[in-house]
């Protein structure tokens, strides 16, 4: 016996108990996981989704709503729906990774850098150690869909970490690498935000005009009470978003 296409889909549909709208905002969020739809691509119109999914118009109008409210997908009046490029939230404590992950990209990063220092007292002041301690310093420059996201350069206790700047971190959360290999949680972080604009490397590594406004942001990490790790992330002022909830 064949089953059509369509008889599939409408099994499909009948066995889900979500509603229809998420029902379809789940299967065009799985096409953008997968790969099959990538930043900037267009996405079916309203009367197509109608169409394949057997559902009205207003039904596909708010699929596409749903995932346009959660950055997932971009509408241009006039012009059509496409998938958004990935933005990065800063209102939890996720790695790099884990936030990519989360919107469906696919993050990677590019070693610029890996070196041991002992002339950062800044940064051992801010991880309250001796001025002229040994760090490991990396920086990477951090990428999701193959496109320039954020440069990031980070400062460990060298004694404490030893080994770290030869661990796969092209590859690999750095959140990840401290838990798996130093037996290290992040329990949270203390953040400066402010804006800066692009020099020449920064505009170069990150596909930006020359003087552009970047996003700075400067944390310290913290263990269980004490400062592990320092971060310094310039990010492209397109792909972040920043919500702040204020009570009265």
């Amino acid at each position: 016996m064949t089953v059509s296409v369509g008889t599939r889909r409408a099994q499909k549909k009948s066995a889900n108990p979500a509603p229809a709208y998420r029902w379809i905002a789940g299967e065009l969020t799985q096409r953008i996981q997968s790969g099959r739809l990538r930043p900037g691509d267009a996405v079916p119109s309203e009367r197509q989704l109608a169409a394949e999914f057997g559902v009205s118009l207003m039904t596909a109008r708010h699929a596409l709503q749903e995932l346009t409210a959660e950055g997932a997908l971009l509408r241009r009046p006039n012009v059509g729906t496409f998938v958004a490029p990935a933005r990065i939230h800063f209102n939890k404590l996720t790695s790099f990774t884990e936030e990519m992950l989360a919107r469906g990209g696919v993050p990677r990063s590019r070693i610029l850098s890996a070196t041991l220092t002992s002339r950062e007292p800044e940064v051992c002041s801010r991880l309250a150690l001796p001025a002229g301690k040994e760090l490991a310093r990396f920086e990477r420059l951090r990428l999701s869909q193959s496109q320039p996201f954020s440069i990031e350069t980070c400062y460990l206790p060298a004694l404490r970490f030893h080994g770290i700047l030869q661990l796969h971190l092209e590859r690999k959360s750095l959140f990840s690498a401290l838990a798996e290999v130093y037996a290290v949680s992040i329990s949270h972080a203390d953040e400066e935000i402010d804006a800066t604009s692009a020099d020449a490397r920064t505009s170069r590594l990150l596909q930006v005009p020359l003087g552009s406004p970047i996003l700075r942001i400067r944390q310290v990490l913290y263990g269980k009470a004490e400062p592990i790790l320092y971060c310094v992330a310039l990010y492209r002022s397109d792909r972040h978003s920043l919500l702040v909830r204020r009570f009265r």
